[in-house]
């Protein structure tokens, strides 16, 4: 890892009640020895290889007449990662194989699991249920919660997979009326507002905790964004509670344009929607290079700048934008109780930001653009297990899902080095 050239002052306040307090509270709770800048280092050898071939896992049964042996997998794009109470590590892939590959191997399972030291342990596949895999989350229960933004749904399923328990919208009918097409709702103004359907959802996450507003455990978080441009909120049965956002104008100056709202385009706005400890939703606005950052009931609090001049915003000294996709694609905290740091997905310039939670800066960074272990390639997603070890995912011309180790011990909690202690 390297000293990261790009450093912001993204946490700057918006002038909302309370907001103020909340910063200054939040960093006089600060342990009075602040955990160190995690390190990570790239594992070139996890996943385990091979994968496994057509037949395994119950996968149809297919023969290479070149080689005489079962075909092996190939995940195509790994559009999402998430990890499970276990520490086993879950991939939604999107089996889109390229030639030769089309030839002589098979589409992976759209969901693999994988044990903590990389062998594959279970494999499912939801491809027939949901267009263009996206989003993975495992929530507080240990089911599996899987987003598809080629359509209009999320769905929960058992953790072995074998059972569909909740899908909230409808397959192939999005909010985008009075078609209902899926597509970028941008200019329509009468989108943005059902209480029943989605629109190509790129994200979700499930709250552990009591809702604010009906104290039931279980609500459910959706960046709403390839289609749509909302984070709306539903109960643990799907019923809808409430939303909030909407389309941004022109946005030069995250900090000042059109705050709360998400960018026009469409390619994932919002594209996460992740909850900290500290009771707020961490939300990606990912061509506007921001993340906004909000009460369960979507107050906005503030916002984070990422690396402006990425998206579509302004860089140094007003500079054009690179146009890149934004610089604000996915974040997980650090595991320590005050989730010091987050890990931030930046696709755009291809590098995992760790960024201080409370003031919204860059501190270091791992990764460049490339193909060879530790760079990115259309860096699109990550996770990170109990021992502070992060996994990324890659989609496009990346194609696979990479693990680094923390290799140095946070805060003194028993965690760090990648195997649960810190000697």
């Amino acid at each position: 890892m390297r000293a990261s050239r790009f450093v912001y002052t993204g946490a700057i306040t918006l002038t909302l009640a309370g907001t103020l307090g909340f910063a200054t509270s939040a960093t006089q709770a600060d342990p009075p020895s602040k955990p160190k800048i995690p390190v990570l280092q790239v594992d070139p050898n996890w996943p385990k290889m091979p994968l496994p071939v057509a037949g395994d896992f119950g996968t149809p049964l297919a023969v290479s007449t070149a080689t005489g042996k079962p075909k092996p997998w190939v995940t195509g794009e790994v559009a999402g990662t998430c990890v499970d109470s276990q520490d086993n590590v879950f991939t939604v892939n999107r089996g889109n194989l390229v030639s030769p590959e089309t030839v002589e191997a098979v589409p992976s399972p759209t969901v693999i699991e994988y044990d903590p030291d990389g062998n594959v342990v279970n494999a499912w596949n939801t491809s027939a249920n949901q267009a263009q895999i996206h989003g993975c989350f495992v929530d507080y229960q240990d089911n599996i919660w899987i987003a598809g933004n080629g359509d209009g749904i999320v769905q929960k399923y058992t953790h072995d997979g074998r059972t569909l328990l909740l899908q909230i919208g409808v397959k192939g009918v999005c909010d985008n009326p009075p078609s209902n097409t899926c597509a970028n709702s941008g200019a329509n103004p009468n989108a943005n507002m059902s209480h029943t359907l989605l629109n190509e959802p790129a994200n979700v996450w499930v709250d552990p905790g009591p809702d604010p507003v009906t104290g039931q455990r279980g609500s459910v978080y959706i960046a709403d964004g390839y289609g749509n441009h909302r984070v709306v909120v539903f109960d643990a049965n799907g019923n809808w509670l409430r939303q909030w956002g909407g389309v941004a104008g022109a946005v030069n100056n995250p900090q000042t344009d059109s705050p709360g709202l998400f960018a026009a385009g469409d390619g994932g706005h919002p594209h996460c929607v992740v909850g900290g400890n500290d009771g707020l939703m961490y939300v990606c606005d990912r061509a506007d290079d921001r993340i906004e950052v909000f009460t369960k009931t979507g107050g906005l609090v503030r916002i984070i700048n990422v690396v402006p001049g990425t998206g579509q915003t302004l860089g140094i000294g007003g500079a054009p934008a690179l146009g890149t996709a934004g610089s604000a694609w996915d974040l997980r905290f650090t595991n320590d109780a005050m989730q010091t740091y987050m890990f931030e997905v930046d696709g755009g310039n291809e590098v995992l930001h760790t960024m201080s939670r409370v003031l919204g800066t860059i501190v270091s960074d791992v990764g460049q653009p490339g193909h060879q272990a530790g760079q990115f390639t259309f860096l699109h997603s990550n996770a990170i297990d109990s021992k502070g070890n992060v996994y990324t995912g890659e989609t496009i011309n990346g194609r696979r899902i990479q693990k680094f180790v923390h290799v140095q011990c946070n805060n003194g909690n028993g965690r760090g080095n990648g195997n649960g202690n810190c000697n």
